[in-house]
């Protein structure tokens, strides 16, 4: 049945109404996905070679974190390079992006796809997909019909791009910088608590402050210094990386500040420090809360005055530095019990900001699964990998004490083990290949054991089991720290992680 001029005015007069961004989106897919009778349909934005989902219809909720490379994803490459409708035949070799990510079918292979660029200027913005497991669905319409389509979407997301470049001049290039600049760099999540985070990060990115991010081990800390430094006018300088928790004491002011030729023992030749080379940029002292109190006095100084001296040097130099630390622990606590200056406290936090936990983002997970399986997926040369509703429910209910980095490195293992187990083109991941219900019995079990069961283990076993009762609960109580844990089970970090490798925890 061909499509009818009335029906393409209906939505395109819907995209005129007081609509969000993303809820313009929305009843786009929705109502082309009804208009052409399909399984799914996609609005895709092209950006840095790659298609970023904008939103969907009929496909897995974890295809909006997916991000789909041209040099990984052959349909789409097709797509980015036509210039006009292009129509993927039944018997196409081309693996499809979507194969098993279509809800609630047996059959995991979709049969019919088309594709339609979306252009400005001529330049490639996105395109739109639909997809179909009725080979047949799509050849009632002609390509002149398909080619409408094409135009009204193509405006509608042009319109959104022309009033997101509008919104950013107040902060220039600030979304553009916390999207995708390297693999790894960019923020997932659309819950919320996610996006008022992000409009936090906009507001202090154009500004000189300094920032104290706080939040657990695991949260993406580090991503938002890199948002931050990448949305200021210090952009074009370098971002200095420092871990104050992995900084033997007797070196970290050389660390810090540098050193001269002979100023200690071992020092053969000068030093630049961190502070060095981060002037005129960004200095990221990650886990500040661990520094000494002596190194936190000397830190103040350099903030307050911008006076560097490095260690056995008389001169003093002046650096330009902004400062971003960030913590898992209660600094206002640490002021409180002095284990932290109060002074550099409120040198540091002049704009804090809060990263969520994932048990506070749960509506996140899905894109962020979605996000880690289609990079796992390259990493591990499958060909599909995707995750079934049993596995998300799964991931959906699970505390995440690790939060964002427990998920990746679980659904990385989980990857690893579905390859080994299945001998298929689409590698599904199910909930045993993450075992979360597993781990949480077994503790409940272990710590329900009776002293006679006990006693028929032998004193090795008990030993290990009692050492990884111990560190859990100190490592949970310290917010994963592992530095801080080492500290109150009086042992040296580098025998803690040996320990805990010995004992399987790492």
């Amino acid at each position: 049945m061909p499509l009818s001029i009335q029906s393409l005015a209906s939505i395109a007069i819907d995209l005129q109404s007081g609509l969000t961004r993303r809820d313009h989106f929305d009843v786009l897919v929705s109502s082309l996905r009804k208009l052409l009778k399909c399984d799914a349909s996609a609005l895709l934005r092209f950006e840095q070679q790659q298609f970023r989902p904008l939103a969907i219809d009929g496909l897995a909720q974890d295809v909006l974190g997916r991000r789909f490379s041209l040099d990984q994803h052959p349909r789409l490459e097709a797509i980015a390079r036509a210039g006009h409708v292009v129509r993927f035949p039944e018997d196409s070799h081309l693996p499809d992006p979507y194969d098993g990510l279509i809800p609630g079918q047996d059959e995991l292979k979709v049969h019919a796809c088309i594709g339609l660029p979306l252009f400005a200027d001529q330049n490639l913005i996105g395109a739109l997909t639909f997809d179909s497991l009725n080979p047949r669905q799509f050849d009632q319409f002609s390509d002149e019909e398909l080619q409408l389509i094409s135009v009204l979407a193509a405006g509608a997301l042009n319109n959104a791009l022309l009033v997101e470049t509008l919104e950013k001049h107040s902060l220039p290039e600030f979304v553009q910088q916390i999207s995708t600049r390297r693999e790894g760099d960019e923020m997932i999540g659309s819950s919320p608590i996610m996006q008022q985070l992000k409009k936090e990060i906009g507001i202090v990115a154009g500004s000189d402050l300094n920032v104290l991010i706080a939040g657990e081990t695991g949260v993406g800390k580090e991503l938002v210094a890199r948002a931050i430094h990448l949305g200021s006018s210090r952009a074009s300088s370098p971002l200095v990386y420092l871990n104050c928790a992995a900084l033997p004491e007797n070196v970290a002011e050389s660390e810090l500040f540098g050193h001269v030729k002979g100023a200690f023992t071992g020092a053969i030749q000068h030093r630049v420090g961190k502070f060095e080379l981060a002037d005129n940029g960004t200095l990221f002292l990650d886990e500040i809360g661990e520094l000494s109190l002596s190194l936190q006095a000397k830190l103040l100084r350099i903030i307050q005055y911008g006076d560097l001296q490095r260690v056995g040097d008389d001169s003093m130099k002046r650096v330009n530095v902004r400062i971003l630390a960030a913590t898992n622990r209660d600094l206002k606590q640490a002021v409180v019990s002095g284990e932290f200056r109060a002074d550099l406290y409120h040198r540091l936090s002049v704009f804090p900001l809060l990263v969520p936990p994932l048990r506070e983002r749960i509506s996140d997970i899905p894109l962020l699964a979605g996000f880690f399986c289609e990079r796992y997926c390259v990493k591990l040369g499958l060909a599909q990998l995707i995750l079934s509703a049993g596995a998300l429910k799964a991931l959906e209910h699970y505390p995440w004490p690790g939060n964002i980095r427990e998920l990746e490195h679980a659904i990385y293992r989980a990857a690893v083990l579905a390859r080994a187990t299945q001998n298929s083109p689409v590698t599904e991941l199910l909930p045993l290949h993450f075992n979360l219900a597993s781990q949480a019995e077994t503790a409940m079990q272990e710590a329900s054991l009776s002293p006679d069961i006990m006693m028929q283990n032998d004193l090795a076993a008990m030993t290990h089991q009692f050492q990884r009762e111990v560190i859990q609960k100190v490592l949970a109580e310290c917010n994963m720290n592992w530095a801080l844990t080492a500290r109150r089970l009086n042992l040296d970090s580098g025998n803690l992680h040996r320990l805990a490798k010995r004992l399987g925890m790492k």
